[in-house]
């Protein structure tokens, strides 16, 4: 087949404009922005999907990434405030928000964040104390956080996060906080226990003394009764005491023998039980006992008179006959 010249001048432009078409389109992926320069000089960011530039005019200038990306940043020295060494680890996370100004106000974006960081973490960490650096990570991470935050945004950049990942002091330093912490633990487990034995000592001694109230409010109530069973007795005697003595005044001998028997009785009862009696002779024969109430008759007689005995014992004789004058 024998091509003349205008055939090759159509298939000259066909694929011309088939390149034409080719450089004109391009498709963005998602999570990045394009910027596109006209001339060299930045015209437009293509967002993601298909994009459409003017060909042989436009070119793609920057590939940027607009996903949430991790800095790491690499372990480095710092003085604090009482001039101690540590070396700190550390991470910073950033998101690209505009993809022009990250192209072209920042000649090298990661590594412009990463001095960044470095400096300003050395800047925090002198204005703070050992023991402060170690026991306030959030507020270090915190005043990072707006430093880097405020010196990113001209460069179209967000950063989202600032991690202190370690902090690591010199060795004799760590070895004097180890003894500081196992004096502090040491101390607390001693105030704990004194702690504990105190309330021990509280409980043992509120136990003792209620202990000591109730048996107190024991013997208090139990003299109550005894007193109250002596103070009935006392009633009870007094009252026997009065019904002989009104019936011995009514001129009743056998009450009067009554009561004398019963404290004569009483008096060898106390006799024969006491401790500091060894030999003890008790009249406990009918006969010995009949001769004491005999006694006790003549008693009687010398205190109410024969006649009064008489009288009582014409009273207990039946009457015999009369004879009529």
């Amino acid at each position: 087949m024998v091509f003349n010249g205008f055939d090759i001048v159509v298939v000259v432009l066909v694929a011309l404009v088939i390149l034409t078409i080719a450089l004109g389109v391009r498709t963005v992926p998602q999570g990045y922005n394009y910027t596109i320069e006209r001339f060299g000089r930045y015209s437009r960011t293509l967002g993601a999907g298909l994009g459409l530039i003017v060909p042989y005019f436009d070119r793609v200038g920057h590939k940027v990434n607009v996903m949430e990306q991790v800095l790491d940043i690499p372990s480095q020295e710092a003085i604090t405030k009482d001039n101690a060494g540590v070396r700190i680890d550390a991470a910073a996370f950033y998101q690209v928000l505009d993809a022009a100004k990250a192209s072209y106000e920042v000649s090298s974006l990661g590594q412009a964040l990463m001095i960044l960081t470095m400096t300003n973490i050395r800047t925090v960490v002198g204005s703070m104390d050992l023991d402060q650096l170690l026991s306030h990570r959030d507020e270090i991470n915190e005043r990072l956080l707006r430093v880097m935050d405020a010196a990113a945004s001209p460069w179209g950049v967000k950063v989202t996060r600032i991690e202190i990942r370690d902090i690591l002091p010199p060795a004799d330093i760590a070895g004097a906080m180890n003894r500081q912490m196992k004096a502090e633990r040491e101390k607390r487990a001693a105030v704990l226990e004194a702690e504990g034995l105190r309330q021990s000592e509280i409980l043992k001694a509120e136990g003792q003394k209620q202990s000591q109230i109730l048996a107190a409010e024991g013997r208090k109530e139990a003299a109550f009764r005894d007193a109250e069973a002596r103070e009935r007795s006392a009633q009870a005697e007094a009252a026997a005491t009065a019904m002989i003595s009104e019936a011995i005044s009514k001129g009743d001998i056998q009450a009067a023998n009554f009561l004398i028997a019963e404290r004569y009785t009483d008096a060898l009862k106390a006799i024969a039980s006491s401790h500091n009696s060894k030999v003890v002779i008790v009249p406990i024969e009918a006969a010995a006992l009949a001769g004491t109430v005999g006694g006790i008759a003549q008693l009687t007689r010398a205190v109410f008179g024969e006649e009064a005995v008489a009288t009582r014992r014409v009273g207990s004789v039946p009457p015999s006959g009369r004879t009529s004058g």
